[in-house]
């Protein structure tokens, strides 16, 4: 019977992009400028907000659906044809290590990655597997853990202009069901979504402009006005609503009126080239405005990239077999490997880590339908910059790519080292709703090979 090939839009659990972003499986998307900034003024304690110590920054690509480890970094072309498939190993710029025919371009920039190949977990659901990669704790119904972008905007505050969590893109789904969630922290911690799909000519991120008919000297009187009012009550009753106001309007302020932040989010302002370069898909786009935001400020960005579901037909939905530009893996080659090189050449590299995976791997067996199935089991990761040895392999897989059968690296362990690399401390102690203490990774170990 002919099948359809699945939607490159759409999970095998039913989620489409646009369902997901409601879920908050990600944590990544989904609170709007107005929603932050309230959030953060009720919430946030400022006494608290200082810089991460390593003052390093993380771009972290999400690929959703789960990508292939025998597709990408982990081919097996020594075994059988069900297992091993139609894409051949090639060299890389460091000797001995091989990935997939189509990364080419990744390959010339190995030197500056370090592979893992060994990931391995138990979740083979969309949702638990990607809240267990994002946050480095198995689910639970009893709490939210925090995102790993909500941790470090909780350790370095929001003393810019620029937000420091960020999500690229949300298409267009905003509000506080969307992704990025704080878990047990306040809101203030969620990530600001940028909305909208930037590949697209006429993208601009919503909420930066002032509403129609109003300019900045109108408004700057208008908050000298404000300022007059408001000292009146509160002199009147001093209380955290005025003070939530105050901080509120403040932050939004700051971000709104900022010519440097505002042309941080403005794609235009990179020619042809280097648009180019990165590719105009949305992967490619997410990449360079991810590079444009961190050299503003952002701390912690999450650049997703969804369809690397594929049940069907996998050796046509990677590559640029059904029409130039549908495939995956070409869109992610030029938008990975031109990142790590644009980071380089700005010197952005080492203060700048590079995260690349998703929910898990997939079966080492064919399915009926040409496609892999969810295989938490087996898996691959890529660290690149913020001080990461590259050129180098972690872990290995068996022969059929099944099970790790060296070094074994769990969400546990890349959630403690991600923190770790980016200067907090894995062991420090929050407090949840309940004012219960609890130590932002109780299990996990740094994978010690990456430094």
């Amino acid at each position: 019977m002919k099948t359809k090939l699945h939607s490159l839009n759409r999970r095998c659990d039913g989620v489409s992009r646009r369902d997901f972003l409601h879920l908050g499986t990600l944590s990544c998307l989904g609170v709007s400028l107005a929603d932050l900034f309230r959030f953060q003024a009720a919430a946030a304690d400022q006494s608290r907000q200082v810089r991460s110590p390593k003052d390093i920054s993380c771009i972290l690509i999400w690929l959703d659906g789960g990508p292939s480890h025998l597709e990408t970094f982990d081919l097996k072309p020594d075994a059988p044809r069900e297992i091993r498939g139609d894409f051949n190993p090639i060299s890389t710029s460091v000797s001995g290590i091989q990935i997939c025919e189509h990364l080419p371009r990744t390959a010339q920039v190995m030197r500056e990655v370090a592979l893992v190949r060994s990931l391995t977990h138990e979740l083979g659901n969309h949702d638990t597997g990607a809240r267990y990669m994002l946050t480095g704790h198995r689910p639970a119904p009893a709490l939210e853990y925090p995102s790993l972008g909500s941790i470090l905007a909780r350790e370095t505050g929001f003393g810019g202009t620029m937000p420091p969590y960020l999500a690229i893109p949300n298409d267009g789904v905003g509000g506080e069901s969307g992704a990025a969630r704080a878990g047990y922290l306040p809101g203030a911690y969620a990530a600001f979504s940028v909305g909208g799909d930037p590949s697209r000519g006429d993208y601009k991120v919503r909420d930066l402009d002032s509403p129609e008919g109003i300019n900045f000297q109108r408004s700057q009187r208008r908050q000298t006005m404000l300022k007059s009012i408001d000292d009146f009550s509160r002199a009147v009753e001093e209380g955290a609503a005025t003070q939530s106001r105050d901080a509120f309007y403040e932050q939004a302020y700051r971000l709104i009126t900022s010519p440097q932040s505002k042309a941080a989010f403005d794609l235009s302002k990179e020619d042809a080239t280097a648009r180019d370069r990165y590719g105009r898909s949305r992967i490619g786009t997410g990449c360079l405005l991810a590079r444009r935001v961190v050299e503003a400020g952002a701390r912690f960005v999450t650049v997703v990239d969804t369809g690397w579901d594929t049940h069907q037909q996998i050796f046509k939905a990677l590559p640029d077999a059904l029409f130039p530009g549908s495939g995956k893996l070409p869109a992610l080659d030029r938008a990975y490997s031109s990142l790590i090189t644009d980071l380089k050449e700005r010197g952005l590299l080492e203060t700048t880590l590079v995260v690349l995976m998703g929910e898990f791997g997939r079966t080492p067996k064919l399915n009926s339908l040409g496609g892999r199935d969810h295989w938490p089991r087996a898996g691959s990761l890529c660290f690149a910059g913020g001080g990461v040895r590259g050129g180098q392999v972690i872990g290995a897989t068996d022969a059929y790519g099944e099970v790790p059968v060296e070094r074994p690296v769990r969400p546990e362990d890349t959630a403690f080292t991600i923190l770790k690399l980016l200067g907090v401390d894995p062991a420090k102690e929050y407090l949840t709703g309940g004012n219960r203490p609890l130590r932002i990774m109780a299990e996990g170990s740094f994978i010690s090979e990456l430094v």
